[in-house]
């Protein structure tokens, strides 16, 4: 089948489907985040406050996390078309938000050792002043994290793009369109991670009023840093998930959380039709590429099996490769 060079031309831009949406609530969040850090710091310094100083300088290594995001976002914006990324940038924001991932771990063991070391050697605490801060900063975390929120139900059709590049029995059509079959919704890892970031500090705030409140009440010192170990153990956690969920996208794992592979499998293996090897990994949010040989009794032009997979949304780059059965 024969392919005009024109129609064969193609880009690999395989960004989330609210990739620009996504950025621009990270930088709305690390604005607002940095605002508080600031006149936390400044508020310490003038009353002599430990308490916000130590909050504000918290809350700066959170707001350093989010920067990694919101640079990844625009990163991978700025050279979506550069030749020399094989299959796009799309992969950037797991990338930063592996990198977050391990910051987040960081700051849970960081929390847990200040906790193990308050536990062993309790200090005088300025209840009423701690729970005040404790409240501003749950109500900063409170406005980061419903920005930050996903919102599945926002995302639409994702483009299609399969490309022409002959290689003896191999094939890539040019054509972007429109389907209609969607197999889950695409996580946007890089976001994720700014909200476990402020949903951590959400939670150590939470935590942390309960037990001052506790603490004041019945002179229970030692329940603040015991829910600053339970707080650091739950960030660990979620940090472990991140880290796990981005691993597995950067060495090319075989998405879990999608019946791909076995829709690919369904459709071709027809008529004889064998897929003697598949390789199917995830290049963006919401984009995969794939890679199939198909062994047949009677051969069809590659164009042909890539028909077949046409109205699959989130599988953005095919190579088809076609061999007689012996």
């Amino acid at each position: 089948m024969a392919v005009h060079f024109e129609d064969a031309k193609h880009d690999h831009v395989f960004l989330g489907q609210n990739h620009a949406r996504n950025e621009r609530k990270v930088w709305w969040v690390i604005a607002l985040t940095a605002s508080m850090m600031v006149v936390e710091i400044v508020a310490g310094s003038w009353y002599g406050s430990m308490a916000l100083l130590a909050d504000g300088w918290h809350m700066s290594t959170h707001a350093g996390a989010m920067l990694i995001a919101a640079l990844a976002y625009w990163y991978a914006r700025r050279e979506a078309r550069n030749s020399r990324y094989t299959f796009g940038t799309g992969k950037l924001g797991d990338l930063a938000a592996f990198a977050s991932a391990i910051v987040l771990a960081l700051i849970a063991l960081l929390i847990a050792a200040e906790s193990l070391v308050r536990l062993a050697n309790p200090v005088e605490i300025e209840f009423t002043q701690a729970i005040l801060v404790a409240i501003v900063g749950l109500a900063v975390n409170l406005a980061s994290a419903w920005l930050l929120r996903d919102e599945p139900h926002h995302h639409g059709h994702s483009h299609h793009h399969d490309h022409h590049d002959h290689h003896g029995d191999h094939a890539h059509d040019g054509n972007s369109h429109h389907g209609h079959a969607h197999h889950g919704h695409a996580e946007d890892h890089n976001l994720r991670a700014a909200y476990l970031h402020v949903l951590a500090d959400a939670l150590t705030s939470v935590l942390a009023i309960g037990a001052l409140l506790f603490g004041r009440a019945y002179g229970w010192i030692w329940l603040d840093p015991l829910m600053g170990i339970v707080g650091g153990l739950v960030i660990a956690r979620w940090s472990y998930g991140l880290i796990r969920d981005t691993s597995r996208v950067l060495l090319d794992a075989v998405p879990e959380k999608t019946e791909l592979a076995e829709e690919i499998r369904e459709r071709l293996e027809t008529d004889g039709n064998r897929i003697a090897d598949l390789h199917l990994w995830q290049v963006g949010p919401g984009h995969h590429a794939a890679i199939l040989s198909i062994v047949a009794r009677e051969p069809e032009e590659p164009m042909t099996y890539k028909e077949r997979l046409r109205d699959l949304t989130t599988l953005s780059h095919v190579t088809v490769e076609v061999a007689r059965a012996a």
